[in-house]
């Protein structure tokens, strides 16, 4: 049986991201990505937010993901993987997250939820793109919560909130990276497919 695609999930930060928003932009590029849809874009709820990128994980268990956040969603995306990190998972069949870009995390000390985000690695290749002037987090601040969840970062200078208002419809290093992620993993599957014998045939 053919395995599923890599699956890109889209999730935005307080107030959704509009159609002027590099979000919109990249997903317009990535046939088959997915948007993650909150009830209420106004409120920033952890859990309830956490709860959703997990029901849309869960509409393709099957289906590795690349998971693209901005803002507090990139908050309710490391919540999402801390509460699923120890759920089992078949080694032939990876599933779930493979690789995360968090752009413009939030300030957890803003909504007060610091004690509530994993203070540990998040299990998967992760990338947090910072701004030297995000009003929402400190480039400091940026550089110790990537450390905590083994994440790289990457300083794109004075960029804002690195969102529609700072001038971001495109942001080609974010499809870039996201396209790298989902090569690593095709890549990891057609490996994972080769027979032995194929192997040792080409050695």
């Amino acid at each position: 049986m053919a395995r599923p695609s890599v699956r890109v999930l889209v999730i935005p930060g307080l107030h959704g991201s509009g159609p002027a928003h590099w979000q919109t932009w990249l997903q317009s590029r990535l046939p088959g990505a997915v948007r993650v849809e909150q009830d209420d874009w106004d409120h920033a709820h952890l859990e309830a937010w956490s709860a959703r990128i997990g029901e849309v994980l869960d509409e393709a268990p099957d289906a590795p993901h690349v998971a693209v956040a901005h803002s507090f969603g990139c908050l309710a995306l490391a919540h999402c993987l801390g509460q699923r990190r120890h759920q089992p998972r078949r080694d032939d069949r990876p599933a779930g997250v493979q690789g995360a870009l968090l752009v413009a995390p939030a300030e957890p000390e803003r909504f007060h939820i610091a004690h509530r985000l994993p203070h540990h690695g998040l299990d998967v290749p992760a990338m947090v793109f910072a701004s030297e002037t995000d009003p929402w987090m400190t480039l400091t601040s940026a550089r110790r919560w990537a450390a905590v969840w083994g994440a790289n970062i990457l300083n794109l200078g004075d960029v804002g909130h690195i969102n529609a208002e700072a001038g971001f419809g495109p942001l080609p290093r974010a499809l870039h990276l996201t396209q790298a992620f989902i090569q690593r993993i095709e890549s990891s599957r057609r490996m994972s497919r080769v027979d032995l014998a194929e192997l040792s045939f080409a050695i």
